[in-house]
């Protein structure tokens, strides 16, 4: 009984520490910056970025906007874990600012947005950010750019509301079910008993992720009703979403014939990498316009 009694006491301490790191480790894919640092960051800009909430039935979704409102609309969507902020330099690029009224959500469940508050399902969460285009609407072209997660989303949000999406921007999307792999520390935290462990930021991520496949899986007979014009940024040396995702993507966007741009880089494009999404955005708007 002794030494069985010592095996689960290392066992226990084992899965703590492994925990802790993996913890850490997801933690560390946090970009956010501090409300000091986004003022400075806008504080020599002719435009100034807006906040707004809206309060919606059972959830409010945040948003920050710039730009002049007769411009097009560019709509970022975020990553997970992550926050508007992840598009500030997006936000304040002169070229960008001259051209487009940009907007960035907090998902629901992130920022300002419940943190804490998870939305599992991807059908809702396109139906809760397209309430912002909705409110954003001043009868022009709109194109989203999903991250990451933020990649389902966009498409979802397509498939749903095509008659507010006319351009996509797919970087690092999370797509293809087959590839989605659920890690052994997820499964402990997402039960009660112990999910008091994780910051708010990460229990949201947690159980998103935890539910993506299934959720990637019922949207993938609805990929061929996307026919806006598609970019899909990927890096070969991607470490978090597999680079196989784009020929996922590729191969389902029948009706739209995506631009492929596969690059040795790794997942964190928006901030290792803009130039390739501003490149984009430009290329969708040119052909909408």
């Amino acid at each position: 009984m002794k030494r069985i009694l010592t095996f689960l006491k290392w066992l226990l301490l084992s899965f703590g520490l492994l925990l802790i790191g993996a913890l850490i480790y997801v933690h560390n894919l946090d970009f956010s910056m501090s409300d000091e640092d986004i003022a400075h960051a806008f504080a020599d800009l002719s435009y100034h970025p807006k906040e707004h909430t809206l309060e919606l039935p059972n959830r409010s979704i945040h948003y920050v906007a710039i730009g002049d409102t007769s411009k097009p609309k560019v709509l970022f969507v975020h990553g997970s874990p992550g926050s508007w902020d992840n598009f500030l330099g997006f936000m304040r690029n002169p070229n960008l600012l001259q051209n487009f009224r940009m907007i960035s959500v907090d998902r629901p469940g992130f920022g300002k947005s419940g943190n804490g508050n998870p939305e599992r399902s991807l059908k809702k969460q396109a139906e809760l950010v397209a309430q912002v285009l909705k409110e954003e609407n001043h009868s022009t072209n709109s194109i989203l750019v999903g991250h990451s997660l933020g990649g389902p989303v966009i498409a979802r949000m397509a498939i749903d509301y095509p008659e507010q999406v006319d351009g996509l921007v797919f970087v690092a999307a999370s797509i293809d079910p087959d590839l989605e792999k659920t890690k052994w520390f997820q499964i402990p935290v997402h039960y009660k008993i112990l999910s008091w462990i994780l910051p708010d930021m990460l229990y949201s991520t947690n159980e998103e992720i935890l539910a993506l496949k299934k959720e990637l899986i019922k949207m993938k007979p609805d990929w061929k009703l996307i026919t806006q014009p598609v970019s899909i940024i990927q890096g070969k040396k991607d470490r978090l979403v597999p680079y196989e995702n784009a020929a996922f993507g590729k191969k389902m966007l029948q009706n739209s014939e995506p631009k492929m741009v596969l690059k040795d880089i790794n997942h964190f494009v928006p901030w290792e990498n803009p130039d390739l999404i501003t490149e984009e955005i430009f290329r969708i708007d040119s052909l909408i316009n």
